[in-house]
C-alpha cells in the first residue's frame, strides 16, 4: 500500500504549435525536484503559468555543424534547405536534419529555418539556438532580434548586399552586432544573391526562389566537412547537380543548369570581411 499519494504535475505543452526545447524539459525536471507548489504549467510560450529555463544545454552530437537561416517566406529557403540537406547526405553519409520554421501563412513574412549536420544521429527536433552558420537573406533581421544570439565563437555570417566593398558591407552591420562579431571572432561573408538570381535564371518567375539556390554555394563554402575532405571542384558540383535533379527534374534540363549555375556562382564570388576593415571601423 502507499504510505502517501504521489504528487501530480501535469502541463500544456507547445500551444499554437509551438516548438519543445531541452531547455523545457529541464525546466520541468527541476520545477519537480524543487517540489515546488505549482501543479499546473505551460511551455514554450511566454505566459504566467510558463516555466522559465534557467540553463539551455546544447545536447547536439558532438561535432555538429548547425545553421540558423532568416530569410522571408517564398523565398525558396525551404527547398534550398532541402537540397543542402540532400547534397550533405548523399556526398558524405553524415547525418542530415533540415528543419523550417515556415508554412503558407508566412509567405512574403519573416521565417527561420534550421539544419544540422552530424556524425552520429541528431535527436532533438527544434528551434536551434546554438548553430555555426547563420545566412541573413532577410537584411532586416538584425531591426527584429539578435540573429547572433547562439552563434558560436569562430562560426560565421553570410549578408545578402548589394556592395562587393567589405567596408560598405561592414558598416551596414549595427554597432552592437559588430562588437558580437570582433568579441566572437566570427566571419561575415556577403554576396548579392539577389542579383545573381536575376542573372542565371531563364524563366523570370523562378529568379525570387533562385536566391535561396544561391545560398547552396555559399554553404559549401563555410562547413568544415567539405574542407576536411578536400574534394574536387568537379566531385562537388556533381553531387549537387545530382541532387538538383531530384528537385527541379520535372522542370527542365535548362532549370536545372540554371540552379547549377547559381550555386557555382555563389560558392566562388561569395567575399568575405577581412578582419583589418573590421579593426579599422572600431
Amino acid at each position: 500500500a502507499l504510505k502517501r499519494a504521489p504528487v501530480v504535475y501535469s502541463g500544456a505543452p507547445g500551444p499554437g504549435s509551438r516548438d519543445i526545447r531541452p531547455a523545457d524539459f529541464v525546466a520541468v525536471v527541476d520545477h519537480m525536484r524543487g517540489q515546488k507548489e505549482r501543479r499546473f504549467f505551460v511551455l514554450g510560450i511566454k505566459h504566467d503559468l510558463a516555466l522559465v529555463a534557467e540553463r539551455d544545454p546544447d545536447v547536439r552530437p558532438p561535432g555538429a555543424f548547425s545553421m540558423r537561416g532568416y530569410s522571408i517566406g517564398g523565398y525558396g529557403s525551404v527547398t534550398t534547405n532541402k537540397i543542402i540537406a540532400t547534397v550533405v547526405g548523399d556526398l558524405f553519409g553524415l547525418k542530415v536534419q533540415a528543419y523550417p520554421l515556415y508554412g503558407s501563412e508566412k509567405k512574403g513574412l519573416p521565417t527561420t529555418y534550421y539544419l544540422t549536420v552530424a556524425e552520429e544521429p541528431i535527436r532533438v527536433h527544434s528551434e536551434l539556438k546554438y548553430v555555426d552558420f547563420v545566412p541573413l537573406n532577410n537584411v532586416n533581421a538584425f531591426n527584429l532580434g539578435n540573429p547572433l544570439d547562439g552563434l558560436a565563437p569562430g562560426g560565421a555570417i553570410f549578408i545578402q548586399h548589394q556592395s562587393a566593398n567589405p567596408a560598405e558591407v561592414w558598416e551596414t552591420i549595427p554597432a552592437s552586432a559588430r562588437d558580437t562579431i570582433r568579441r566572437k571572432g566570427i566571419r561575415v561573408l556577403a554576396l548579392d544573391a539577389v542579383k545573381i538570381a536575376e542573372e542565371v535564371a531563364s524563366r523570370p518567375e523562378l529568379a525570387q526562389r533562385t536566391q535561396g539556390i544561391v545560398l547552396l554555394g555559399v554553404f559549401l563554402r563555410v562547413a568544415p566537412f567539405i574542407l576536411k575532405r578536400r574534394l574536387g571542384a568537379a566531385e562537388l558540383y556533381g553531387a549537387v547537380e545530382k541532387s538538383l535533379r531530384k528537385f527541379f527534374g520535372k522542370l527542365s534540363e535548362q532549370v536545372i543548369q540554371d540552379n547549377l549555375k547559381a550555386v557555382k556562382r555563389g560558392h566562388t564570388e561569395v567575399l568575405e570581411v577581412p578582419p583589418e576593415v573590421m579593426e579599422a571601423a572600431a
